[in-house]
């Protein structure tokens, strides 16, 4: 097999970034709190599972803002069945986004429990975290940004954080069913009425990324404005989101998924695999998304959770090798994308990986190939591209190319070299 120098392409994205945000989320927290919240009120602090950049600062300048008012706040995990769906298991996460008592000044207060809070005019039951719904008030941190499935004016972000995060496995399993029948933006709306009317909400403090996976925004939003908002805020992440800059691809090489990356272990809004289809024998994919799908690791922090490694086409063994398939299986049920659990093509190295699926997408002169190799779908910065797809960048991308052409390398095992990229490589 016979493939095409790769070449190193940087992406130059001029985006606003701030690089200390915890200051601003402190004056955040303060204008959202001072007023409504008296001494020793007991303030719920919920936190998702996503590596949200400086999150352990941000939880901490709010915890910090709030006993400046001398309020008693805790922390949340807000994560739906992550973690495994075990209290142990989302106090871990958190952990491993350094998110503890002694980083934040707060305790985690981390169970399964749920309280129903009602039911939307549509009759689907409303649930919401036990320990949030027994505090006098609640302010949320979360990420705002598109969602890997769902569409619309509400996807990821705060409003998605009081139905599926704090509504733990419980509601995330009832929401995700009921977004089989109806449109999420309207199971969104709806629902987030019940909990807004029914639980003590501060409001939240929307973090929007740039392309670097750095902050860009710290916004407060009061709990009245959230569905008013949001739509403004994700128009805004979408325009600052990372992509592939490159069309006609052949082959995507994935050195590592992980929920740690994405919720759907892969951000579909980079792969370009943006619907599944349950009912229909292969997945709906843009005309535009990679012929091919390798993945080749999963990330350290995801714990066994490949949810989403149905994306791909193939896999190296030892990504199915550190699969928690309970984990795996318990996620993509909740979120009835039984698909995303399933096993593609097994290779044992890179080589016969990368072979299999040229020769799959129909590549019959492997020297012709058009390649991209990413580390994961979160780091988009630098990213190998062969030679042969270099005319097919996007037009207004912003890109600097290596001057150094450079061979897709294997080790005697067959496996490329280096195992996983780096910034800057």
């Amino acid at each position: 097999m016979r493939l095409p120098d790769m070449r190193c392409v940087e992406q130059t994205f001029r985006q606003p970034q701030i690089d200390d945000p915890v200051p601003i989320a402190r004056t955040a927290a303060l204008s959202l709190a001072a007023g409504a919240v008296k001494p020793g009120d007991r303030v719920a602090v919920p936190v998702g599972s996503r590596g949200i950049a400086h999150i352990a600062g941000i939880a901490k300048a709010v915890v910090h803002a709030l006993r400046e008012l001398r309020a008693r706040p805790f922390i949340v995990p807000a994560m739906g069945s992550h973690g495994g769906g075990t209290a142990e298991g989302q106090a871990r996460v958190l952990e491993t986004l350094g998110i503890t008592e002694q980083t934040t000044g707060a305790p985690v207060m981390s169970s399964m429990d749920v309280i129903p809070l009602g039911s939307t005019p549509e009759g689907i039951p409303v649930f919401i975290d036990a320990n949030a719904a027994r505090a006098n008030h609640v302010l949320l941190i979360n990420r705002v940004k598109p969602h890997t499935e769902f569409g619309g004016l509400y996807q990821s972000g705060l409003a998605k954080m009081l139905l599926i995060g704090l509504g733990k496995h419980q509601g995330a399993i009832r929401y995700h069913q009921a977004a089989v029948e109806m449109p999420f933006e309207t199971l969104v709306c709806s629902a987030t009425q019940v909990v807004l009317e029914r639980l003590p909400v501060l409001g939240g403090l929307a973090v929007l990324e740039n392309a670097h996976g750095q902050v860009a925004e710290v916004v407060a939003v009061q709990a009245g404005s959230i569905l008013r908002d949001e739509p403004a805020l994700l128009a805004r992440a979408t325009e600052y989101m990372a992509t592939i800059p490159f069309d006609n691809i052949d082959l995507l090489i994935v050195d590592e998924l992980g929920k740690d990356i994405s919720g759907s272990g892969m951000d579909t809004n980079v792969i370009r695999r943006k619907h599944w289809a349950d009912n229909s024998i292969g997945e709906i994919v843009e005309r535009t998304a990679p012929r091919r799908v390798f993945v080749r690791d999963l990330t350290e922090a995801t714990e066994g959770n490949a949810a989403g490694i149905g994306l791909a086409d193939f896999a190296l063994t030892r990504v199915v090798n550190k699969v928690d398939w309970r984990k795996t299986r318990m996620n993509a049920i909740t979120a009835t994308r039984p698909r995303g659990a399933m096993v593609p093509v097994l290779c044992e190295n890179d080589a016969e990986a990368i072979e299999a699926a040229l020769a799959s997408a129909g590549v019959g002169d492997t020297t012709g190939a058009r390649l991209v190799r990413i580390r994961n779908t979160a780091c988009l910065n630098h990213i190998h591209v062969s030679d042969t797809l270099l005319p097919h960048a996007h037009p207004d991308a912003s890109l600097t190319y290596g001057t150094e052409p450079l061979a897709l390398a294997f080790d005697k095992d067959g496996m490329l070299v280096p195992d996983k990229l780096s910034e800057g490589s």
